[in-house]
């Protein structure tokens, strides 16, 4: 379905709504209880980009509703295409500023990797996007604009919250967009087709309360004070207190935790630190996503060697624990998150100086 061009400014998004708040807007335009059920029905299933397309919607209703109101959907303004089949889309969020969602083909999956912030406040030393810092958070729409405006749109089977930003420091509007994917008044899917990623931020608790999804942690050295000089937020987030938030709730069942571990050469990926890991999770039943590190400007960290970073997942097995090796894709489209937004926003600061 195609989408409109950006939409005029001003205007309230219905993309994010519940089915309540829709219902609260089509009775403050002066139309019936039913039409919320019907905005919902052209927004998350219909998958509408227009009021336009809103057929069983009176004219005179849509004329209403697009006066101060626009559904929520913005087109990509770039994508990079990977030999391996990811893709990564850039979206345009005002300002000269973008985000980033990643497309990862595997098989039968079609997962959609999305951002839930401009920039990050937690400014990880591997990551790229923390460079940028902080610029602001994704509202509800935007974040599902970028699962319903991308071209794999009908065919994704997955969504993960890993992209640009920290989702549980932007807690209201990523609860918002995980209800509108999960309840029956919206798109439906089960919540074991979503992974939410936090470095243990202070809506876990919160996160874990209100909804069913599965949980990522980014752990990357069980030591907290290596993990400070890596993850300057563990120092209000400390991961021994976020694991101990974990273990508080039910994981035996079909929800699932991991822990992210990004294998550095000579820092976190020997023998020590896999007793370490494996003794600080202990009773906590999860699986364990060892990761290699794509190398950003600046940062002289590099990734473990294929050797090591298997030593190290044969040494956690030993321990009782599922560790698999992620497969790294995307290596030739800016892989690491935040490096082509990061680029684009150069290159139009770049032009506008020469302009």
């Amino acid at each position: 379905m195609e989408i409109n061009k950006i939409p005029p400014a001003g205007k309230t998004a219905l993309l994010g709504m519940s089915l309540d708040e829709l219902t609260a807007v089509a009775l403050a335009l002066g139309m019936p209880r039913f039409a919320g059920k019907q905005l919902a029905e052209w927004i998350y299933v219909r998958r509408a980009s227009d009021f336009a397309q809103m057929t069983n919607i009176s004219q005179s209703n849509r004329e209403k509703l697009s006066a101060s109101y626009e559904i929520g959907r913005t087109p990509w303004s770039d994508v990079r295409c990977s030999v391996d089949g990811t893709k990564k889309y850039l979206f345009p969020v005002g300002g000269g500023r973008f985000v980033e969602s990643v497309f990862i083909p595997d098989g039968d999956r079609a997962t959609l990797c999305i951002s839930s912030q401009i920039g990050c406040k937690m400014d990880c030393l591997f990551c790229m996007t923390g460079k940028q810092g902080w610029k602001g958070n994704l509202s509800a729409a935007e974040i599902l604009n970028q699962i319903f405006s991308v071209e794999e749109a009908d065919r994704l089977t997955n969504i993960v919250y890993m992209g640009m930003g920290e989702p549980l420091d932007n807690t209201d509007e990523v609860m918002c967009s995980l209800r509108a994917l999960t309840e029956g008044w919206g798109v439906t899917w089960s919540p074991k087709r979503i992974t939410v990623s936090t470095i243990g931020a202070k809506g876990l608790e919160r996160f874990l309360a209100e909804s069913r999804c599965h949980l990522a942690v980014s752990l990357h050295t069980p030591f907290a004070d290596e993990r400070q000089e890596l993850m300057p937020a563990e120092k209000a987030f400390p991961i021994l207190q976020t694991l101990e938030r974990i273990r508080a709730y039910d994981f035996s069942g079909q929800r699932r935790v991991s822990f992210e571990y990004i294998v550095f050469d000579g820092l976190n990926d020997d023998r020590r630190h896999a007793d370490e890991l494996a003794s600080i999770l202990k009773g906590i039943p999860c699986r364990i996503n060892l990761i290699r590190f794509h190398r950003i400007p600046g940062v002289p960290l590099r990734t473990s060697n294929e050797k090591r970073i298997e030593a190290f997942r044969q040494r956690m097995e030993e321990h009782g624990y599922t560790c698999t090796i992620r497969a790294s894709r995307g290596e030739d489209i800016f892989a690491a998150c935040g490096m082509l937004s990061t680029a684009k926003q150069q290159n139009g600061r770049t032009e506008a100086a020469e302009g």
